[in-house]
């Protein structure tokens, strides 16, 4: 096993059963095992110094979806809407983040991912889309995981279009959050109907850190031309295959 097959996997951990356990959704595992890539899981931890450390062992980092980034991160009181935080993990991710930006590590970054990433770049949140942004568009849907619920426009040439072969697809979608202002150093890359930003990359042409607000790990299954493709390209970027 070389080192750049190892990547850093963002987790939470919450009291279940009657006591706290650390959790992650196994579609992400699944879909970095997909794309010949082993999964090295973090947990929220207490000391974050050591998050350079744990890079220096991996290839790549995955950011994944959970709890609401919390507001006072990006200078906001917290809407009524946001209910679920978690502080250690929230400080964990951000020192994860910063040591793959040091490192200009590939990042790939999903729901909940996205939008630290932006907070961590310096841009802001909605927290309630419903209340703050009405759109005919329900973008936190119950139901099949897999089941895709609007479509997405991709920017012609970006990262994500290259790697799904499109520049249209339909999503899954479970969020009540996603970006308000995009950070510096971020480019807008896709957009849903309603105009709630989907996708970002780095423009920075030497590094590449996709983050998607919809859910790929669940859709590696669903026989379309683009399952699995975002997690391919990661692949692929992680092992220098180009």
């Amino acid at each position: 096993m070389t080192r750049s097959h190892l990547i850093a996997v963002s987790a939470t951990a919450s009291v279940w059963d009657g006591a706290e356990r650390v959790r992650l959704w196994s579609n992400y595992v699944r879909s970095l095992e997909g794309a010949g890539l082993v999964p090295l899981i973090v947990p929220p931890l207490r000391i974050h110094e050591v998050a350079d450390d744990i890079l220096a062992a991996c290839g790549g980092l995955l950011l994944t979806g959970g709890e609401d980034v919390a507001p006072q991160l990006y200078g906001a009181e917290p809407h009524a809407a946001v209910t679920t935080t978690h502080p250690m993990r929230d400080a964990t991710e951000l020192a994860l983040f910063a040591a793959a930006t040091a490192r200009r590590l590939p990042v790939f970054a999903i729901c909940r991912g996205i939008q630290l990433v932006n907070v961590a770049m310096g841009g802001t949140l909605l927290q309630d889309i419903p209340s703050q942004h009405p759109s005919s568009i329900s973008h936190d849907q119950p139901g099949l995981r897999a089941l895709r619920r609007h479509a997405v426009s991709l920017a012609a040439g970006s990262r994500m279009a290259v790697a799904l072969k499109t520049t249209e697809l339909d999503v899954n979608t479970y969020h009540h959050q996603a970006i308000d202002r995009i950070a510096t150093g971020l480019s807008v890359t896709a957009t849903a109907p309603d105009g709630i930003i989907e996708g970002a990359e780095s423009v920075d042409p030497k590094w590449w850190m996709v983050a998607v607000q919809w859910h790929p790990e669940d859709l590696i299954d669903d026989g379309t031309p683009w399952a699995g493709g975002l997690f391919a390209a990661f692949g692929r970027v992680v092992r220098h295959e180009g």
